[in-house]
């Protein structure tokens, strides 16, 4: 019997094979969407298109995980995110600090040759501290070696400090770093200043707007001169007492070394 008569014989013509034939039982379940299969053509396709995530029940152990989208906010520098909310001076104080003592040069910069920055006071000292241990000075960040020679200046960075801004300690308004000294010694109305006749006793010291009543005011100037020789004499024999403590740790610093020699014998 042909090919024909046998097809005619069983009942029409011969179905495709199908797909699913070779997939795995689960995938050609889902695939075929037989009864009680919910999400069937998803389950297929995830099996199709790939591995399930990570974690997931019947996922390949030895696959790779996937790689996680990045969600909005999350790692970015927007204006919602945490380096957002941050302002730019108070990033850059990190970035411009000196790595040694984390504070903000207030003078002169240096770079070692990979570019960590230092301050001149703890240049200084670095170097000094070698010297007296008879060692190489290196860089406390990269260790690498940092000398006089080796080591510049970073005007760029200089100039960046000197214009970032800075909170007066008396009056709280905010100047340029290269601006505040000045301002605190001459400009603020609230820095702290002594009387005028202070020689003469005054203990008073207030804010500057004051000192103008104050001194019109004071009851020094009309004292006799009992009165104020007094006073003198109580001030010196407080700078008395104050230079002989003064000498007394100053001698004992002068020492080249203090050592202990033992146990005095118990009588």
């Amino acid at each position: 019997m042909s090919g024909a008569e046998d097809r005619e014989a069983g009942g029409g013509p011969a179905a495709p094979s199908a797909p699913s034939a070779a997939l795995p039982g689960p995938a050609a379940a889902a695939v075929a969407g037989g009864p009680g299969e919910t999400g069937g053509a998803e389950e297929a396709g995830s099996l199709l298109g790939g591995a399930r995530p990570h974690g997931e029940a019947g996922a390949d152990p030895d696959a790779p995980p996937k790689k996680r989208l990045r969600t909005a906010g999350t790692g970015t520098a927007g204006p919602e995110g945490a380096a957002g909310s941050v302002k730019l001076e108070e990033r850059l104080y990190s970035v411009l600090c000196c790595t040694v003592c984390l504070d903000l040069p207030k003078a002169s910069v240096y770079q070692c040759t990979n570019g960590h920055l230092m301050c001149a006071g703890c240049f200084i000292h670095l170097l000094a501290d070698a010297r007296l241990k008879e060692e190489q000075a290196t860089c406390p960040n990269c260790r690498c070696e940092i000398s006089k020679s080796l080591c510049c200046r970073n005007l760029a960075v200089e100039k960046a400090v000197s214009e970032l801004p800075s909170e007066c300690g008396f009056c709280m308004q905010q100047f340029p770093r290269s601006l505040l000294e000045r301002h605190q010694k001459e400009e603020c109305q609230d820095r702290v200043t002594q009387c005028k006749y202070k020689r003469i006793g005054c203990p008073w010291q207030g804010p500057y707007h004051e000192l103008s009543v104050h001194e019109a005011e004071c009851t020094h100037p009309t004292k006799t001169g009992n009165e104020l020789m007094e006073i003198l004499d109580e001030m010196d024999q407080t700078r008395k007492k104050e230079m002989q403590l003064y000498n007394s740790i100053f001698s004992l610093l002068s020492f080249e070394k203090i050592g202990y020699t033992g146990t005095p014998p118990r009588p």
